[in-house]
């Protein structure tokens, strides 16, 4: 299967001066295609950090979208680190150009100001179009300034879009359509668990490995809970993987349970 990674960049999410909303969002929009995320890197605009964790994805052979740094200010340092990771110089996107010069002219006329291209606040917003060389541009719906994507051959594609929601979201959708749409509901995965009381983890971990031996495409989770407001303290135990896998696991499962004599409460199902 396709593995789909996350990479956030910015102190402001470190230091807690913004909370992150994308992961929880790219989960949202990866999971409405029958896709999963597989991992997230939080990463502060240190560039030795951010070229190495941009490195690692594109080694990785995994679709990785990046967001935040691609900027023109001096926090910024995500495109440049791109293009060291790749080992290629920047250059300025003939089409990133062009659409940053769109928006130049739209905030001219929004202001009522005559359209100067050489003015040095222009040139300097052409920067936000200064790419690795090779990239592919990923068009912004709300304000034109694109990000973009740059691949490997036979290894991984990172997708960089801007840190904003409002921008990120869309453009991480319109990624996933035009790139991946091949890959949508081809491997659809099921989650069956039920809630355990009065169990200790250590109890129940030779069950879990005896199940993961004898169900290998299955994974099995356990969740514990302290002070749950309704079930109190409990564990969620359960198995997932491909739809196809999980219900003779989950037999298995509650079979083993019964034996050990468990409490059990409610199941839960969830379609992945």
């Amino acid at each position: 299967m396709q593995k789909f990674g996350l990479i956030i960049v910015g102190d402001e999410i470190l230091s807690g001066k913004r909370a992150d909303k994308h992961l929880a969002k790219i989960i949202e929009l990866l999971a409405a295609r029958g896709l999963a995320l597989s991992y997230a890197d939080y990463v502060g605009d240190d560039p030795e950090r951010i070229t190495a964790t941009l490195g690692r994805a594109f080694a990785s052979g995994d679709v990785v979208f990046s967001t935040g740094g691609i900027g023109a200010t001096p926090d910024d340092h995500t495109r440049q680190c791109a293009a060291r990771a790749l080992g290629v110089a920047l250059e300025l996107h003939p089409e990133a150009a062009a659409l940053i010069r769109e928006r130049i002219q739209d905030m001219a006329r929004e202001q009522d100001v005559p359209f100067d291209p050489q003015l040095p606040d222009n040139l300097h917003r052409l920067n936000m179009g200064m790419f690795p060389v090779g990239a592919r541009i990923i068009p912004n719906p709300y304000n034109k300034i694109p990000g973009f994507s740059c691949s490997v051959p036979n290894a991984g594609a990172v997708h960089f879009v801007p840190g904003f929601p409002v921008m990120a979201w869309p453009m991480v959708e319109w990624v996933l359509e035009q790139h991946y749409g091949h890959l949508f509901h081809q491997a659809p995965q099921t989650e069956h668990s039920v809630l355990v009381y009065g169990a200790m983890e250590a109890a129940l971990t030779p069950l879990m490995q005896q199940l993961e031996h004898d169900h290998p495409e299955v994974r099995v989770f356990s969740l514990p809970s302290v002070d749950h407001p309704v079930h109190g303290r409990h564990i969620e135990l359960g198995v997932k993987g491909p739809t196809s896998a999980v219900p003779a696991a989950w037999v298995d499962l509650r079979a083993k349970l019964h034996q050990l004599g468990a409490n059990c409460g409610p199941e839960l199902v969830r379609n992945l």
